[in-house]
């Protein structure tokens, strides 16, 4: 009986996983065309790179960070 009960939670547990994986953005720049954007994952540093070092939870979050980055305002 535990042990079917602990299988259980387990199972749960597993299949839960993807559903509680947090989504992070980062503000990051093309290194070709010197557009800002916001990026689901972390830049590879060659053909996009990393602005700020940080990463957001949320893209509103990064939006406006980006935002108020001086490399990101238009000119």
């Amino acid at each position: 009986m535990v042990r079917t009960i602990a299988i259980a939670i387990l199972a749960a547990g597993v299949m839960s996983l993807p559903a509680m994986a947090a989504e992070q953005y980062w503000v990051a720049r093309d290194a070709v065309s010197k557009q800002c954007e916001i990026v689901p994952k972390k830049p590879d540093g060659t053909l996009v790179v990393d602005l700020g070092k940080k990463k957001y939870a949320s893209e509103g979050e990064a939006r406006k960070a980006m935002e108020a980055m001086t490399d990101c305002k238009k000119k």
